[in-house]
């Protein structure tokens, strides 16, 4: 099984195409969700707005790094990369529990309140559901043994 980790030397794996199919897909669904505000208004807007802009782009090009990586030394890789596309998937998952946390506390406080209070209030409490789902991430999975709060890491 695969472990989820931060890999910095990734940076330097993509090229400068890829980022730029990253930014033009990420433009055309803002552009997209802009066009939708405009007609039916800020409320139907929004909900667009959590359709993950760059995502789907992203997670081809995990998977096709990862399907060369292996195809350099003579093996398929084509597990691996959907293996590592999943991982991917599951962090943009437990991301936007985080997400959920922020927008709630923007949507309900800041209609009352100084943005300049709950911006870094909701931004702070981003951070620590984002810190708590990771470190819980392995809770529910089903596994025998897994858990259980006191369970040994794997």
């Amino acid at each position: 099984m695969m472990r989820m980790r931060i890999n910095p030397a990734a940076f330097g794996e993509t090229k400068w195409y890829e980022y730029a199919v990253r930014i033009v897909f990420g433009g055309a669904i803002t552009v997209g969700t802009g066009l939708i505000a405009k007609k039916f208004g800020p409320g139907i807007g929004g909900l667009f707005l959590a359709f993950p802009a760059i995502f789907p782009a992203s997670v081809t090009l995990i998977e096709k790094h990862q399907k060369e990586k292996k195809q350099k030394v003579g093996l398929d890789g084509t597990i691996r990369g959907r293996e590592a596309a999943s991982l991917d998937a599951r962090g943009t998952a437990l991301g936007t529990l985080a997400l959920m946390v922020f927008g709630a506390i923007v949507w309900r406080l800041l209609p009352s309140r100084s943005p300049f209070l709950i911006l870094p209030l909701a931004t702070v409490a981003w951070f620590a559901t984002a810190l708590l789902v990771w470190r819980f991430r392995k809770i529910g999975r089903g596994h025998p043994g897994r858990g259980k709060l006191s369970g040994k890491a794997t």
